[in-house]
Order: C-alpha cells, then structure tokens, then sequence
C-alpha cells in the first residue's frame, strides 16, 4: 500500500486521471498534497505536493455553471489532467493552499482560434 503525504485530510471525491488512459479512482486533498488514488490498481496512483504545484487550470463552460476538468501544472514534472465528481468543492479545497493568482482558467475553442488567426496575419 501507499503511503499518504497528507497529515491531515479535507476532501476525497471521486475522480478520473488522465494521465495516459483514463483510470479511476479518488482524488485526497490535505494538509501537504493532492493525491490520486486508482481505485483498482494500487500502483497507479499520483502525489503532488503544494510546493511543487505551478498553477492549477480550470476549463470554465457556461460562464462557470460547468467544470469538466481541470489541470495541475507542476514545476518540474509536467501537467496532470483530473476531473471529478464535484468540481467546484476541489477547486475550492485547492485554493487554501495554492495562491488564488495560480488558478485560471484555459483558453476557450474560440480564444484558441482567435490566437492562431493572429499569429497567422502578425507573421505575414
């Protein structure tokens, strides 16, 4: 079994990992880290620590009612893709121990376009 990084815990929710193919399992948000547990094989699972967290990335739909997933950019390791049960309550969990100014949201379909039309015309 593994060992927790957390002390203390505030959330567990069910969620899915998008590391490589979608696993399963329960995201713990505590006292030290995020963490992702797969539900069924007890080697798949991934441990954040606060200090190692960048920025956390929301992907917002209808001005916010929706939250499909979310992502956890690392300062060393890259980016994890999650989303959950409860969006709204991880997120919210998160923010007591990452800056407010570290979360964001991504770029929407159409922010994506207007950037690339943009480069295509300022490079010409």
């Amino acid at each position: 079994m593994v060992q927790s990084l957390n002390t203390k815990v505030d959330l567990v929710v069910k969620a899915n990992s998008y590391a490589g193919l979608t696993d399963y399992g329960k995201i713990m948000i505590g006292d030290r880290g995020f963490e992702f547990y797969n539900e069924r094989d007890a080697r798949k699972f991934i441990q954040i620590p606060w200090e190692e967290v960048d920025y956390v990335v929301a992907s917002v739909m209808f001005k916010g009612k929706w939250i499909p997933r979310f992502a956890i950019q690392t300062k060393k390791n890259g980016t994890y893709s999650f989303s959950s049960k409860d969006p709204k309550k991880v997120l919210r969990a998160i923010r007591k121990y990452v800056d407010s100014s570290h979360l964001v949201r991504s770029l929407s379909f159409v922010d994506v376009i207007k950037r690339g039309m943009k480069s295509i015309f300022i490079r010409r």
